[in-house]
């Protein structure tokens, strides 16, 4: 069986068609001329911002016509990440999907269920012809996963509804109310390329086979960062011999908890038989440290030819030092909603970058925004004092949960009604693009729900497929009793 084969068929199908158009972050234009060609197909009304956010609408069932309009929203773009010996073009290559018991899953790539099956939802609803529903409109966001930048730009007069159901959450039975603000938060050291001393030996120590996820979302799982592993095994290297480092490469977008990193680097004498077993001790300790967590680390260790050039001694150990020292996971609990994470930072990403400068990405969460400010500000300070210039994103805002809010009422009723349980009312340590779109409108009556996925923004996503049914259910009483309200 094959994707499109699942049921509920609509659902499915329109997935099964989204997975087939390359969507990387900042590169939306084949998913955008797919919309537009769906709306076309299909006599839909369909629009577009400076931006390049789409909004499509339709018109009520009949006898629906004076029910509020509710927008429905989910983001174009997916995080691009694979592993290492995946050969996958995300600019062309349609992503590999395949069916896994329960789930749907990719071959080692990222599946793009984070947000495929959000605009999936919306695409449905607008040519099922037997829900009931008032006037709909579905907005497409555009990259959402590097800094919500649809949401910030959206269009002035793109939506008009007062209700807003948000399709990017990853959890069947929860309905979430509140999201966490963020900031990212940029380091970037600049060296002097020196050449790489001829008496040392050098060899490349990689890790890789980390679990990875959403630094939102799987922060509070405890998970192993490669950068920071990496980093720490070279300042132990440091304190015992002198060290060339020469290339330090992990992670790569801002909102994934690094799975892989390497460093490239050299140490005076002939002590490749030292350091390997130094690494052997230091695999252990990890393995011990991180078990029932982090079930298939992997490092290695080669010898490789000496490089041209280094990084400058005093660069190299401050560049060590600070990705070891750095902040990084869980900083703070919430203390109004249990289990929730309030406060936490990435140490997302270490890029080199031309012939001299390495840039460090951190992204910063927190649902408390004098406590996103602070946490940026620490770890502003905490490169300043290594030497790197720091610069911070313009940041969003969190969106403070209503207990209160009719929508949640409205839909909590209908999970109850056809699943006969109570759906846990949560706020998400993830950013959503909601906070965004109440900042522009105070008015607006929002929740965020949406099936059961694991491992988003890493190539171990999958997605549930009982749970892709609830959903559309879930979604169609929803809207028959915005309607009938």
């Amino acid at each position: 069986m094959e994707v499109k084969d699942l049921k509920p068929a609509l659902i499915w199908q329109c997935f099964d068609e989204i997975t087939k158009v390359p969507r990387p972050s900042c590169h939306e234009e084949q998913i955008r001329a797919y919309l537009l060609k769906f709306a076309d197909d299909h006599g839909i009304q369909a629009k577009t911002d400076k931006v390049g956010n789409v909004v499509m609408t339709k018109p009520a069932t009949p006898g629906c016509e004076n029910a509020p309009v509710v927008i429905l929203q989910a983001h174009m773009d997916m995080v691009a990440e694979k592993n290492n010996d995946v050969e996958h073009d995300f600019l062309k290559d349609p992503i590999k999907t395949y069916i896994d018991g329960d789930w749907v899953k990719a071959r080692g790539t990222t599946l793009g269920a984070d947000n495929g099956i959000g605009m999936a939802g919306c695409l449905a609803a607008l040519i099922d012809p037997d829900l009931v529903h008032g006037p709909i409109e579905c907005l497409f966001t555009i990259n959402e996963e590097i800094g919500l930048e649809g949401a910030i730009n959206l269009g002035e007069d793109m939506i008009h509804g007062k209700i807003l159901i948000n399709l990017d959450s990853e959890d069947d039975g929860e309905i979430f109310v509140g999201c966490a603000g963020g900031i990212d938060t940029t380091a970037v050291f600049t060296y002097r390329r020196s050449v790489a001393p001829e008496h040392f030996h050098y060899m490349k120590v990689s890790v890789s086979g980390l679990l990875g996820g959403h630094s939102g979302g799987d922060i509070h799982t405890g998970r192993a960062n490669a950068n920071k592993l990496i980093a720490r095994f070279l300042f132990d290297c440091s304190r015992k011999h002198e060290i060339a480092v020469s290339e330090f490469c992990g992670g790569n977008l801002r909102n994934a908890i690094p799975r892989e990193a390497h460093a490239v680097f050299g140490i005076q004498g002939d002590l490749k038989d030292k350091v390997a077993a130094d690494l052997e001790k230091y695999v252990a300790d990890i393995n011990n440290e991180y078990v029932g967590v982090e079930p298939s680390i992997k490092f290695t260790l080669e010898v490789v030819d000496r490089p041209e050039y280094c990084i400058d001694s005093e660069t190299s150990l401050a560049l060590v030092r600070a990705l070891y020292s750095a902040p990084h996971g869980v900083m703070s609990m919430s203390r109004d909603l249990p289990g929730l994470v309030e406060t936490s930072t990435n140490l997302a990403a270490v890029k080199m970058e031309g012939d001299d400068k390495i840039k460090i990405t951190t992204s910063q969460r927190s649902s408390v925004e004098s406590r996103k400010n602070d946490i940026a500000g620490q770890v502003e300070a905490h490169f300043l004092l290594a030497g790197a210039e720091v610069s911070h994103s313009d940041g969003y805002p969190g969106w403070a949960p209503n207990m209160q809010s009719p929508i949640m009422k409205l839909s909590a009723e209908a999970y109850e009604e056809l699943f006969g349980v109570k759906p846990a009312i949560k706020a998400i340590h993830a950013g959503l693009e909601c906070g965004l779109f109440l900042q522009n409108n105070p008015g607006l009556d929002m929740v965020s729900f949406g099936p059961t996925m694991t491992g988003v923004h890493s190539p171990d996503e999958q997605l549930n497929i009982p749970t892709v049914e609830k959903f559309w259910r879930h979604l169609a009483l929803t809207l028959e009793k915005v309607a009938k309200a």
